[in-house]
């Protein structure tokens, strides 16, 4: 099996995903005497490389529906493993947060610090509807991409997550730049926003979720949560990411995009609302989603191009699974 030959089985996301397993290895290297582990992470990026090759590979070596189905989807699962090794570098990279740059910002543009301001109209039903549309993010992906996917249009379908793949790779690219933890913790007490924000009834388990997806434990001061937590404020990857599902349904008039419209408002409002991001943090989230639909399109046909399109390659013949 050689390596131009493998390639012809891979998604260009593959490649991406590789590509940044790389890079994440390059900065491990050279900041080694900062990031404990280094050499573990690189251990992770390299087995990620090799499962990746392995998976197109089996894909179009045996046939199997369950390994196409898993080729095409893992990535998905494979952002949330790229997001969580961000966690064991940044921090120890930077070694400090700038808050302090953001706040200003904010209160330069708006004389004022939005997510103190907007909690005047806090109420327990608002605040039970903004943080089932602000966790309501990570479901919004499958179902668009279920939908194009069902259309049978292979090609959009791998676009679509090329494209999903390209905007959280930026948004970790402005992670990394301009590390911050956000406005939870730096001007109001994370461990008081249960009482200061109360839901209804989802609002405590959904929030239990979000700060596991970002290391935080349960019921710790703020202190503690601020050393714990992930530096992912700038930009606001759910406002970015949102904008770009956004573009989508409307760009291919989905038969769900009046839903994802809806959502899509009360996410970003949530975003403030629930003392997540500050306001530039979604200016910039707008500004990186243009960035994403824009060079998406251009760097995927780049790499199709490069692998000899996959989904039109001819692959060995399937092998019956026995």
């Amino acid at each position: 099996m050689t390596v131009p030959k493998l390639t012809r089985y891979m998604h260009a996301t593959d490649v991406l995903i590789i590509g940044y397993a790389g890079a994440l290895s390059v900065i491990n290297l050279v900041f080694a005497s900062r990031i404990p582990h280094w050499w573990l992470l690189i251990l992770i990026n390299i087995g990620a490389t090799g499962l990746v090759c392995l998976l197109a590979y089996a894909r179009h070596r045996t046939g199997w529906r369950l390994l196409r189905y898993l080729h095409d989807w893992y990535i998905f699962f494979g952002v949330l493993v790229a997001y969580k090794e961000l966690y064991y570098m940044i921090n120890p990279i930077h070694g400090a947060d700038y808050d302090d740059w953001l706040i200003a910002v904010d209160r330069w543009l708006f004389g004022v610090d939005p997510t103190v301001w907007i909690a005047q109209w806090s109420h327990p039903a608002l605040t039970e509807i903004l943080q089932i549309a602000y966790t309501a993010f990570y479901l919004l992906f499958f179902s668009i991409g279920y939908e194009l996917y069902r259309r049978g249009d292979r090609d959009l379908f791998h676009l679509y997550v090329f494209t999903c793949v390209n905007g959280f790779f930026l948004s970790y690219l402005g992670y990394f730049t301009l590390p911050a933890i956000g406005p939870r913790f730096t001007l109001h007490d994370f461990a008081n926003l249960d009482r200061d924000l109360p839901g209804v009834l989802l609002t405590p388990y959904l929030r239990w979720f979000v700060n596991w997806a970002e290391s935080i434990p349960m019921n710790v001061p703020n202190d503690v949560a601020i050393q714990l937590t992930q530096r992912d404020v700038f930009p606001s990857g759910h406002t970015m990411m949102t904008l770009v599902l956004v573009y989508y349904a409307a760009h291919h008039r989905l038969r769900q995009r009046w839903f994802i419209y809806g959502i899509a408002v009360l996410l970003v409002v949530a975003t403030v609302y629930q003392r997540y991001h500050y306001v530039i943090d979604l200016v910039a989230g707008a500004v990186f989603m243009v960035i994403c639909v824009l060079s998406a399109p251009v760097l995927y046909r780049l790499v199709e191009d490069r692998l000899g399109t996959m989904e039109h390659a001819k692959a060995p013949p399937p092998v019956s699974p026995t």
